[in-house]
Formats: structure tokens, C-alpha cells, sequence
């Protein structure tokens, strides 16, 4: 049997139960290299200039995208400490919606950093312990002195920052244009509290629908819920007013036996009995169902042409196959509730008219080649629909990512109430201030805080770089603007300086208006220490050797 290795007999040693094990530096490194390897990928895709990238799946499917969480997603990681980065992405794409790719950027950096100082014969802990306090710093910092209240900025700074989250996007030409549009969807699905206090803009109210052709400065707002689903008979009334809408998640098709029921029949008329009556217990729930008061079904299951029959007979909308995700915002927005089973507590099968939700109108409308259903004036909630139209589906998939981005800043910038400067502004003035920050201090945490501050300068680096212009140049400049503003109190307004990508030059963003929301910063900038904290924690793997079948 395979013992540990004796110490000096090198980092891997076969351990008894079966596996290699690499310890300290060597881990390091080699997560530093699977790390950068990621970050090095959507590195190019970052900023107002940057590239897209193609990514073909195993069956030949085709995505062209430069959002860092889809582009992430899509690659099937191996190492165990680049699915971290994965995590990363996907968690700020949950948190914030935007800012994938600086947040990758930046954990990567500061992990190269972080390994180096570990080199230096700088022990891990203090490494963590300046990397945490320079987060917390760094935080507090862009909460006091950087960023700048909505409200002081006038109406037009939520559009702004709109259209700075779509700079970089595949619909940055026409930014102007989707900004509009992005702004008047969250004001329309807006809800202020009984109190009047709180204000909340719940996006998922906001469905986005693609269709093909026309233009894509042709995308409409429409008011009401639409569905990518037609009716599911053509007799069936392609408009119905006062809708009574029922959600099921039943199967509306001919009942069969459970699986392991055995049936013996003896008589060959028993077995045409047992086949009526399967038939017979769809089209009582289904008359019950249309009894309670329904004119409108939805289903997330099947119907049989045969129940169909009912349904047209009752002049009722149905609809199968409804997607579970699109089934509970109608629910939420109609004021219904999903029904699972139509058992009751006595054991028949009864349906409560108290689960249905209510609309002014369901009608069928025609958009391209599709039909779609529209659910108009919802009880409960209002909800808005966006219709997306473009060339192809490359092109529609990306406009959606996108607008869902901009929902979500725009979301962000509403509901915190404060916005930063874009282009490396924030970073740089990080940057300087924690530089002066570590002078102050006479731990050994120094080192790594100064690290940590020179870690920030990657974003103002490759964003120069991407749009092909002189990076040194420009982020020293940057630099001396920021240094400026924090030394001289009379030049504080230099703080809203940073980077122009199309001109290349230095300029007040604040007054450009390329805005950012402030929690995206300050959640980029907790998220990126946290995952660099977890990778620079590990010092030891072992891999466990699959068991070789008897």
C-alpha cells in the first residue's frame, strides 16, 4: 500500500488513500495560472471598445457575447479554483447585474499580487489581513467621498447610467435610444410602499420577447404581459375581456394508470369502460375547472385535442407547454395561484375559484411570424413587455443580455440612490488614497494594502489598452488628477475625472455622463477581495484517484 512521503522526498507523495498531493508554493502557482488563464479570456472584452467573443458548444450551438458571466458560463471549467471565478461572476451577475467582467479582472490581479508577496517569504495571513482591511477602506472611501446622490445630478442621470452599462455592448450605437426604453419600462413597473416610503422597481415584472426582422430601433414597449405562446385551438376566441385566469401545473391530457398499477379485466367490454373512463376524468377537471368561472388556462403541461373540444365549446383561451418561469409572474401580476393537484383534503377533486387571477383582457396578437399571447391590465401588479426585433438570433439573444443589464443598473441606481464616475475614475482615486493609506501604517500589512492599490489600476489599464491607446500615459495622468484632487481641498471636483475611450484624452465623466451605480463598485470591490481571499487561502490539493471497477 502507498504511504505518505517522508518530508524531503519532494511536494507530491502518494497518500494511502489513493490520490497526489501538491503542497504550499506549487498550488499557489498553479491556481495564479488557471486564474489568469480566465481572466485572461474576457480580459479583451471589457469597456466601451470591447471585443466580442464566439463560443460553439459540443453540439454546434453559437453564442456571440462580451457579457464575463455568459462568456464564463459557457466555458466549461475544470480547475477547482478557476470555478471559483465562475461563482464570482454568477453572483455578481445575481447581485448587480453588471460589472461580470471588472470583477473577474480584478480578483485575478489581485491574486497574481497576492502570490508574489507570498514569494517574498510574506506569510498568507498578513496578506488576508491587508487585503480585508484595504477592501473595508476602499469601501467606506467610495461610500464618503465618491459617489454623488441622484438627486443632485438632475433627471437625466438614471439614463445616463443606462447608457454607459450599454457603452460596451452590442447595442452601445444605438444606446440613446434603448436608455429610453429601459428608463420608461422600470417607471412603469414601479411600486411605492403603503407608507410612501420605499420605492421598489421589481424587473422581473418586465418580460423581454424577441422577434425576428425590422430594425432594432423598431423594439417597442407594450403594457400588459406577453407570452411566447399561441392558443392551443384555433376555434378558440382570439380575445377575451374580463379574463378570469387560471395557472395550473397539472396534466390536462387523458388520465392514464400510475406506474406498477395492474388492471385484470375478464370481460373484453370492462376494458372499453376503463378506457371511457380515462377519458372521463379529464373532461370533469376540465369542466370543473371551467365551472369555477376560468375563461383563460394556462398549463405547463400538455392538452389532448380531446380536452381541447371543452375548452372551445366553453369559448375559453387555453394554453399548454407555458414556461414555469413566465407562469409565476403571471400568477404574481394577475393575483392567482399555481395549482399543482386538484386533490382536496377529502380526497375527491375539486378547483377553488379563489385560485384564479383577473386581467381586463387576454387577446392573441400576431408579431413576425409568431403568435404571442398579451395579458393587459393585471390585477394585482403592473406588468410591462418588452419586444425586441433584429436581424438574427445571435444578435436578439445579445440585445436581451444587454437590456437586462441595464434593467438592472438602472434598478440599482434607483433604488440605492447614488452613482459614481465610470472610465477608471473610482479606481484611480482608490488607488492613490489607499496608497497613502498603507504609508500610514507600520504593520506588515503595509505591503499588501500598497498591493492591493496597485491592483486597482488594472481597469484604467485595459480599458486604455482595448480601445488602442497608450495605457502609461494615459493612467499617469489619471493618476496625477486624482492625487491632485485629494491633496489640494480646492480641487476636490478632480475626483470625477477619468478616462475618454474614443478620444483618448482625460475628462470630467460626471458632466459626460458615464455613471455607475456606487453598489456596483463597492460590491465588484468586496466580491473580488472575498474570491481572491478564498483561492490564496488554499495551500494544499489532493486529488482523489477514481476506483477502478471489479
Amino acid at each position: 500500500m502507498a504511504t505518505m512521503a517522508m518530508p524531503g522526498m519532494g511536494n507530491q507523495g502518494a497518500l494511502q488513500l489513493g490520490g497526489d498531493r501538491e503542497t504550499g508554493q506549487d498550488v499557489r502557482t498553479q491556481n495564479v495560472t488557471a486564474i489568469m488563464a480566465i481572466a485572461n479570456i474576457v480580459k479583451s472584452s471589457l469597456g466601451p471598445v470591447g471585443l466580442d467573443k464566439m463560443l460553439v458548444d459540443d453540439i454546434g450551438d453559437v453564442t456571440i457575447t462580451n457579457d464575463g458571466a455568459t462568456i464564463l458560463k459557457l466555458l466549461e471549467v475544470q480547475h477547482p479554483a478557476a470555478k471559483i471565478l465562475v461563482e464570482l461572476a454568477e453572483l455578481q451577475d445575481q447581485e448587480v447585474g453588471d460589472g461580470t467582467t471588472s470583477v473577474v479582472i480584478l480578483a485575478a490581479e489581485l491574486l497574481k499580487r497576492a502570490n508574489e508577496l507570498v514569494k517574498n517569504k510574506i506569510h498568507p495571513t498578513s496578506v488576508i489581513s491587508g487585503y480585508r482591511l484595504a477592501m473595508r477602506e476602499a469601501c467606506k472611501y467610495v461610500e464618503e467621498h465618491l459617489a454623488i446622490p441622484v438627486a443632485t445630478l438632475g433627471k437625466d442621470t438614471i439614463r445616463n447610467a443606462a447608457m454607459t452599462s450599454m457603452s460596451s455592448k452590442i447595442i452601445g450605437a444605438d444606446a440613446p435610444f434603448f436608455a429610453d426604453l429601459v428608463c420608461r419600462a422600470c417607471e412603469m413597473v414601479k411600486v411605492t410602499d403603503i407608507m410612501g416610503i420605499k420605492t421598489v422597481y421589481p424587473i422581473k415584472s418586465i418580460s423581454i420577447l424577441k422577434a425576428h426582422g425590422k430594425s432594432c430601433r423598431e423594439s417597442t414597449i407594450v403594457d400588459g404581459y406577453a407570452l411566447n405562446v399561441g392558443k392551443a385551438g384555433q376555434g378558440m376566441p382570439a380575445v377575451v375581456k374580463n379574463a378570469k385566469i387560471a395557472c395550473l401545473d397539472i396534466n390536462l391530457q387523458k388520465a392514464k394508470m400510475q406506474m406498477g398499477v395492474q388492471v385484470l379485466v375478464n370481460d373484453p367490454r370492462e376494458l372499453e369502460r376503463i378506457r371511457a373512463e380515462e377519458l372521463d376524468v379529464t373532461k370533469r377537471r376540465i369542466e370543473m375547472i371551467i365551472q369555477a368561472g376560468a375563461n383563460v388556462i394556462f398549463t405547463t403541461k400538455g392538452i389532448d385535442d380531446m380536452a381541447l373540444k371543452y375548452f372551445v365549446e366553453a369559448k375559453a383561451i387555453a394554453c399548454r407547454r407555458v414556461p414555469m418561469d413566465d407562469m409565476k409572474r403571471i400568477a404574481k401580476a394577475t393575483g392567482a395561484q399555481i395549482v399543482v393537484t386538484l386533490a382536496d383534503l377529502d380526497g375527491n377533486e375539486s378547483f377553488d375559484a379563489a385560485c384564479l387571477g383577473t386581467a381586463e383582457g387576454v387577446s392573441e396578437d400576431r408579431v413576425c411570424d409568431d403568435e404571442m399571447i398579451m395579458i393587459r391590465g393585471c390585477s394585482s401588479s403592473r406588468a410591462v413587455t418588452m419586444l425586441l426585433r433584429g436581424a438574427n438570433d445571435y444578435m436578439l439573444d445579445e440585445m436581451d443580455r444587454s437590456i437586462h443589464d441595464a434593467l438592472c443598473i438602472v434598478k440599482r441606481s434607483l433604488e440605492s440612490g447614488q452613482v459614481v464616475p465610470g472610465g477608471g475614475a473610482v479606481e484611480s482615486s482608490l488607488s492613490i488614497y489607499l496608497e497613502t493609506l498603507a504609508t500610514t501604517l507600520g504593520s506588515r500589512e503595509q505591503l499588501a494594502i500598497a498591493e492591493f492599490a496597485e491592483s486597482l489600476l488594472v481597469i484604467p489599464k485595459i480599458l486604455s489598452v482595448n480601445a488602442a491607446k497608450d495605457a502609461t500615459e494615459l493612467v499617469a495622468k489619471l493618476r496625477a488628477y486624482h492625487h491632485t484632487s485629494q491633496v489640494k481641498p480646492d480641487k476636490k471636483h478632480l475626483a470625477h475625472y477619468g478616462l475618454d475611450l474614443v478620444e483618448g484624452v482625460v475628462r470630467n465623466n460626471v458632466e459626460a455622463g458615464v455613471l455607475e451605480p456606487a453598489m456596483a463598485k463597492v460590491k465588484v470591490l468586496q466580491f473580488a477581495t472575498e474570491a481572491a481571499i478564498t483561492i490564496l487561502r488554499i495551500d494544499d490539493l489532493i486529488r482523489l484517484e477514481a476506483k477502478e471497477e471489479q
